[in-house]
């Protein structure tokens, strides 16, 4: 498993690569001028040169590529914001535990209802309980993340006055935004797990359980799950993947201070540093995040090899 690892990460030293390359042309391309930005549009002529050849705006872009690439390597340095003034890294690390805590508590909600919801209408397929299962899902797919976010936040924080309507403190800030996160997600993994079932169900090993008389249940939990999840797994990996780099909607819905609301407020403000380090970092995390879904193949499968 150790040089299957090595081999992986080796793999992605290319593709990241790439992703600096086309986000730092696509950031230094668009329109707008950073000098503009990072100083105000009322300085002179003399100093907008001035400003220009300091920040090292007049060089050729693989010298701009290059220098921004070794800060990174070197020191971790993703430069200076343009809009707050501070330190683009520290800026993130503050935020991005915000964001991880956000993922954590809404893929927890996604994986125990997706789960519960898939496994039984699997095992109570063409039941009431299955339609409405199939029902419920779809529903939950076809609802906007801000439309449901508000709805949680006028029954729970307006009306009921349970819990708060926006920002970040203790546990129950944590509830609302979690849940509008996790519902769209716990709909996806509902539909993966019951087909997945569905299609191990149909296994001859599970029929001689069945013939052997072990009870349904305790087939599923020894026999179906260990083999069902694999997929399962997978796509739970790529949305958490995916939440990770950033829960925009529902971060901006619940004023969360994390790194969705962050890059959003960076896109209005044209803060290219900030811009470039998260499509980095979201590009990283998405495949660490893949990396770690295939390695826990093996522990649910020991019959899986790593070659």
């Amino acid at each position: 498993m150790f040089s299957f690892i090595v081999r992986r990460v080796a793999g992605m030293i290319p593709l990241l690569i790439v992703v600096s390359i086309i986000s730092f042309l696509f950031v230094h391309l668009t329109p707008g001028d950073p000098i503009r930005v990072l100083y105000g549009t009322e300085i002179s002529p003399e100093a907008y040169e001035m400003l220009k050849q300091k920040e090292g705006l007049n060089d050729p872009l693989y010298v701009q590529y290059g220098r921004y690439i070794k800060k990174i390597v070197t020191q971790g340095d993703f430069g200076i914001s343009y809009r707050t003034k501070s330190n683009v890294s520290e800026e993130i690390v503050r935020r991005y535990g915000y964001t991880l805590v956000l993922t954590l508590a809404s893929m927890l909600w996604a994986v125990v209802i997706g789960l519960a919801v898939g496994i039984i209408s699997a095992t109570k397929r063409n039941t009431i309980w299955d339609r409405l299962g199939m029902v419920t899902t779809i529903t939950a797919l076809s609802i906007p993340e801000f439309w449901f976010g508000l709805v949680l936040m006028q029954i729970f924080a307006v009306q009921l006055g349970w819990l708060p309507t926006s920002g970040s403190g203790g546990l129950e800030h944590l509830i609302l935004p979690s849940l509008t996160l996790g519902l769209g997600v716990a709909a996806i993994v509902a539909r993966f797990t019951r087909s997945s079932v569905l299609d191990v169900l149909r296994e001859d090993y599970v029929r001689t359980a069945r013939a052997k008389g072990q009870k349904g249940w305790v087939i599923v939990m020894t026999h179906v799950l260990r083999s069902a999840l694999i997929p399962v797994v997978t796509m739970t990996g790529l949305q958490f993947g995916i939440l990770l780099g950033g829960a925009v909607v529902v971060e901006q819905v619940f004023a969360w201070p994390g790194l969705g609301s962050y890059l959003i407020d960076s896109i209005l403000t044209r803060d290219y540093p900030v811009i470039q380090a998260l499509i980095l970092l979201f590009s990283v995390q998405f495949l660490v995040v893949n990396l770690l879904v295939d390695v826990s193949y093996g522990l649910l499968d020991p019959q899986i090899r790593y070659e």
